[in-house]
């Protein structure tokens, strides 16, 4: 069975929906005061209405090269119909933001598989403050409540602080954590965990892992070598490289994409503190720029509030 199908009797609750609203509110308000002001007094979308309409995206961090793109797909539509008026260009927006985040998640969530990997390796990379450690616990907690046997590698050896969460995530969602001392190198505390993973059956190993970036060399290095290590236990891991980004930081989330996906096969995104930011436009724009799908997203401080990403209802909520 699917990783996706354990998600989906949860995902598709209303509460599950309600949170999402909820999450994304401070982004929908700020989007449509500031597309409200771009065509006041407006009645036809034109050119003035058009460059307004680049502000408000460029604005809310969806990033310069997707905004272009977004714009001239609409400049395309008005330019069919003439008689394009401002009430119609919400609709019309909605629909160029679903069709460009379903073109660059091809390979979506839905299509996602845990197939006959046993275990299902998860590589956790981030910078320090994204909410990395809190989307592991949350993580753990949604696959376990699914009834799989998830195990904790921490890997981020570099902090005490960041063992310490690790463990406190561990008791809290009652999945085992495997540990070393502070300073112990990385790739072992990875390699024991998936050797112990294997021993004991377990389905999912969340690794994580150090969160620095001033040194693109040594990160590289770094997951390169807790990547060849984990090899040695379970061939082809691991399947999933997550990249975790806080929505808050906006176009920093950019830079910090950039930079992890030149160290690493990033594969995976899960994109966090939606509901206490108003530049959830990183979404669309980060998808766009660098190809990868978005799988996670976190809408909330509860336990349950990452939630699976779904394109369609993401728009939609974002234009309710």
């Amino acid at each position: 069975m699917g990783l996706f199908d354990f998600f989906k009797k949860k995902e598709t609750a209303p509460e599950a929906q309600e949170a999402l609203d909820k999450g994304l509110e401070k982004t929908k308000d700020g989007f449509f005061n500031k597309i409200t002001k771009a065509v006041a007094g407006k009645s036809t979308v034109d050119d003035e209405v058009l460059d307004n309409l680049e502000e408000v995206l460029v604005t809310s961090d969806v990033g310069v090269s997707t905004t272009l793109k977004i714009i001239k797909r609409i400049e395309e539509r008005v330019a069919k119909d003439k008689y394009l008026n401002t009430a119609e260009l919400n609709f019309i927006l909605r629909d160029e933001i679903q069709l460009l985040l379903s073109e660059n998640n091809s390979n979506d969530f839905r299509q996602f598989e845990y197939g006959d990997h046993k275990p299902y390796v998860i590589m956790v990379v981030g910078v320090n403050g994204v909410g990395k450690t809190t989307t592991i616990g949350k993580l753990a907690h949604k696959l376990k409540e699914s009834g799989l046997k998830v195990v904790l590698g921490a890997a981020d050896t570099f902090r005490a602080a960041a063992v310490d969460q690790i463990k406190l995530w561990g008791e809290r969602v009652g999945v085992r954590v495997v540990a070393q001392a502070m300073g112990s190198d990385p790739a072992s505390v990875a390699f024991d965990t998936l050797q112990s993973a294997v021993a004991n059956g377990e389905d999912v190993v969340i690794i994580d892992t150090a969160g620095r970036l001033h040194n693109k060399i040594g990160l590289m290095n770094e997951l390169g070598k807790i990547k060849q290590v984990m090899q040695k236990v379970v061939p082809g891991a691991p399947h999933e490289i997550l990249l975790v980004l806080d929505a808050s930081t906006g176009q920093n989330a950019f830079e910090q994409c950039k930079q992890f996906t030149e160290a690493t096969d990033v594969n995976a995104l899960a994109i966090t503190k939606l509901d206490g930011t108003a530049k959830g436009g990183v979404v669309i724009g980060i998808s766009d720029q660098f190809k990868i799908p978005v799988k996670y997203i976190g809408v909330g401080e509860k336990i349950g509030d990452l939630q699976l990403f779904d394109k369609k209802d993401f728009v939609n909520s974002l234009f309710k």
